[in-house]
């Protein structure tokens, strides 16, 4: 019988056999491949920046590479363009929007800016970009004023949606704009132009629209003349009277009021001297006697 002595058992050891059946595992094997040479560099990194002057050094050198790709030519801003605005709008811009020249396009904040341009009583809306060739360009819309509202404190020109646009020294400086005065007419601008609109066949009589209790409109005529409109459908009591005048000559006549606060029982002030002279005739009619 032959000895064993001298030769190997070539069946593996307790620790390779495990190992072999480890290798086995996907999971395992992921490990190897991904997790052992990330969790390597990691380490590596930790330990490097491990030390304050190296952390220091990394964010001083990232923001000087970061400055020198954002002011590089094709990035910088030279200067402001505004279009759509008149002089004076666009005077206003510059001045709440101060910008030193040349900027890099990073360090512009365009929403902010968009917003600060239409802080502006005078800007309805504004879109800001930086166009090509290192223009920062603001393109404005302007509101435009619709009617002058006389207030205690001056004047004031509106949009047509009652929203200030500016300041008016003189009355004269704008006639083609229709008056108004009250207090609250500001909050009826629509109203007002719809009821002008509606009275365009008199509008040489015109002289505004004064806002009585802030609800309800008179319309304010030459020779003294006031129509009273109503709080609920003025346009339609307007029309009435607008009906009467074409058709009888109603506001040619010699009266002050035309009261419509009750359409339903219009009421007719005469004047002083009118009255005088229809009591008088009433008086002669019923039969006065004469020496």
């Amino acid at each position: 019988m032959r000895s064993l002595r001298g030769f190997r058992d070539p069946a593996p050891s307790r620790g390779a056999y495990k190992l072999q059946r480890l290798m086995l595992t996907p999971l395992f094997r992921l490990f190897l491949r991904v997790g052992l040479p990330f969790g390597t560099v990691a380490l590596g990194v930790g330990l490097y920046l491990a030390d304050q002057e190296r952390r220091d050094a990394l964010i001083l050198g990232a923001a000087d590479i970061r400055r020198q790709i954002e002011e590089r030519p094709e990035f910088m801003v030279n200067l402001m363009s505004i279009t759509g605005a008149s002089a004076e709008v666009a005077e206003d811009i510059r001045e709440i929007i101060p910008i030193d020249f040349p900027v890099t396009s990073f360090d512009l904040d365009l929403e902010q800016i968009r917003a600060r341009a239409e802080e502006l009583d005078a800007v309805a809306r504004a879109r800001v970009r930086v166009r090509t060739g290192g223009v920062l360009e603001i393109e404005v819309a302007e509101r435009e004023p619709a009617v002058v509202w006389r207030m205690e404190r001056g004047l004031e020109l509106l949009d047509a949606e009652g929203h200030r646009v500016a300041s008016l020294t003189r009355r004269t400086d704008r006639p083609e704009l229709p008056l108004l005065a009250g207090d609250g007419a500001y909050l009826a601008v629509p109203e007002a132009l719809t009821l002008l609109t509606t009275a365009e066949m008199i509008a040489p009589r015109i002289r505004g629209l004064l806002r009585v209790g802030e609800r309800r409109w008179d319309l304010v005529l030459d020779r003294n003349q006031r129509i009273l409109l109503p709080e609920a459908a003025p346009v339609a009591a307007l029309e009435r009277v607008l009906a009467l005048d074409e058709a009888q000559g109603l506001l040619g006549r010699d009266l002050t009021v035309v009261d419509m606060r009750n359409p339903a029982r219009p009421t007719l002030r005469l004047s002083q001297e009118a009255s005088e002279t229809f009591r008088e005739t009433r008086f002669d009619l019923t039969g006065s006697q004469t020496e």
